[in-house]
C-alpha cells in the first residue's frame, strides 16, 4: 500500500473546554426576534417560508447548549484518520480511510456550502470496507475545502473551483493515488466537474449529484418533468439565492455576524438544510439534530463563516461553458435538490455518461437525508464508471 509522504502530517480535532464553554454563554445569552407571521395555517403556506421559525430555532438552540456532543463529533473524525497537508501555501484537511480490500480504487469526496466534512463521516466506513463483497471498496479522502473547517482560510484572492481541483489532484499524488474516482455535490459536484474536465489523466471517472449544463440550451424536446425541473431551477435563482448573492459580492458583510453569533450561524445554514432537503416542512424530519450541529459548531469551533463565504466571490457562476467532461460519468438527480439537470442538457457537457438515476426521495444532503441509499448509488455509479473506465 502507498504511504504518506513526509509532506503529510497526522491531525485530532480537539476544541478547547474555553470554547465550548464560551459557546454555551453566547446561547444563553442570545438576543431573538419576535416570532415570524405566518404560520402555516392558511391554504399553501408554509411555517418556514419566512425563514427559520422562532420555536424551532430555540428549541435547537436549548439542545445545542444542554444535550448536543461535540465532543462524540471529534472522536468520530479521529476514528476515520485525520491529516493536513500544504498545498501552494495554503493548509489543507482532510479525512482519510483506506479499505482493507487489496482491490480498493482511491475516491475523493468533496462537500460544499452550507456543507462540510461532517456530510460524509456516516457514509466513510461503508465505502471503504462494504459489508457486501461484491459492492466496490474504495480508499476515500475527504478533504475540506480551503476556508472551510481545519482547512486554511486563503488570505488572497484566487482558491476558487478551478485551482482547488488542481489542489486534489496534488493531494491525492501525495497520498500515492496517481488515478482515482471523484465525488460532490453542490460546489462539491463543481469542482469534480472541473477534476473530470481538466485532469482525465488522472480522474478515471466521476459520480455527481449537480450536472450544470452549459448555459443558453433550449427546452425543445424536453419532457414535461424535465420543463418542470428547468423551471423549478430557473425559481430558484430569481426568487430564492439571495443568500448566493450575498456571499458572492459581500462576504466580509454577512462574515462578520456568522462568527459572532452562533444563533445568527445556526439562523443562516439551518434555513438552507430546510430549504434544500426533500421534506415537507422542517429539515428534522429527515436529518437528526445532531447532524445538522455537527455541520454548524464545526463552522462555529473554527471560526469560518466569512471565509467560507468568500468561495461564492471566487466562483459563482465561474464554470467554464466550454468545459467539457470525457471521463466516464454517473449523475443523480435527486427529487428534493435545489437544481436539476435534464439528461439531454447535461450530456452536452458530460459526454459520456454510462449511469443516470433520479431516485423517488433525497434532496440536496443526500448523504444526511437518504446515506443507505447514497452509499448503494455511489457504489453502483462508481462500479459503472470504472467498468467503462477500463
Amino acid at each position: 500500500m502507498p504511504r504518506p509522504t513526509s509532506d503529510v502530517q497526522a491531525f485530532e480535532a480537539h476544541a478547547t473546554d474555553a470554547d465550548l464553554d464560551d459557546l454555551r454563554v453566547r446561547l444563553a445569552a442570545a438576543r431573538l426576534p419576535e416570532a415570524e407571521t405566518v404560520h402555516g395555517a392558511a391554504p399553501g403556506s408554509r411555517r418556514w417560508e419566512q425563514g427559520v421559525p422562532l420555536a424551532d430555532l430555540i428549541d435547537v438552540v436549548n439542545y445545542w447548549r444542554t444535550g448536543y456532543d461535540w465532543r462524540s463529533f471529534e472522536e468520530r473524525l479521529d476514528r476515520i484518520g485525520q491529516f493536513r497537508t500544504t498545498i501552494d501555501g495554503l493548509g489543507i484537511h482532510f479525512l482519510h480511510r483506506r479499505s482493507a480490500r487489496a482491490d480498493a480504487t482511491p475516491l475523493i469526496l468533496t462537500h460544499g456550502w452550507p456543507g462540510s466534512i461532517a456530510e460524509f463521516t456516516d457514509v466513510v466506513e461503508e465505502l471503504a470496507d462494504p459489508k457486501d463483497a461484491d459492492a466496490p471498496a474504495f480508499n476515500v479522502v475527504v478533504p475540506s475545502l480551503p476556508g472551510f473547517g481545519y482547512s486554511d482560510k486563503p488570505a488572497t484572492t484566487g482558491w476558487g473551483t478551478e485551482k482547488i481541483a488542481a489542489a486534489w489532484v496534488e493531494l491525492m499524488g501525495r497520498l500515492g493515488y496517481s488515478k482515482f474516482v471523484a465525488h460532490g455535490g453542490d460546489w462539491g459536484g463543481n469542482i469534480t466537474t472541473v477534476l473530470g474536465g481538466r485532469f482525465p489523466a488522472h480522474v478515471l471517472g466521476i459520480h455527481t449529484t449537480f450536472a450544470e449544463a452549459p448555459p443558453g440550451l433550449t427546452t425543445d424536446g424536453l419532457t414535461a418533468a424535465e420543463r418542470q425541473w428547468t423551471e423549478e431551477t430557473r425559481d430558484f435563482w430569481h426568487h430564492r439565492a439571495a443568500y448566493a448573492k450575498q456571499q458572492a459580492t459581500r462576504p466580509q458583510t454577512i462574515g462578520y455576524s456568522l462568527v459572532d453569533s452562533p444563533v445568527g450561524l445556526l439562523a443562516w445554514i439551518l434555513d438552507k438544510f430546510a430549504e434544500w432537503s426533500d421534506t415537507e416542512d422542517s429539515p428534522f424530519e429527515t436529518i437528526s439534530r445532531d447532524r445538522i450541529l455537527d455541520d454548524v459548531t464545526l463552522y462555529w469551533l473554527t471560526r469560518t463563516g466569512a471565509s467560507s463565504a468568500r468561495l461564492y466571490y471566487e466562483s459563482h457562476n465561474s464554470l467554464d461553458p466550454e468545459l467539457r467532461v470525457d471521463v466516464p460519468s454517473a449523475i443523480t438527480m435527486y427529487p428534493g435538490d435545489v437544481e436539476k439537470s435534464p439528461r439531454t442538457w447535461a450530456q452536452e457537457r458530460y459526454r459520456q455518461i454510462v449511469r443516470w438515476r433520479s431516485p423517488e426521495t433525497g434532496g440536496h444532503f443526500p448523504s444526511l437525508e437518504v446515506p443507505e441509499h447514497f452509499v448503494k448509488d455511489l457504489q453502483e455509479g462508481l462500479a459503472a464508471v470504472l467498468a467503462a473506465s477500463r
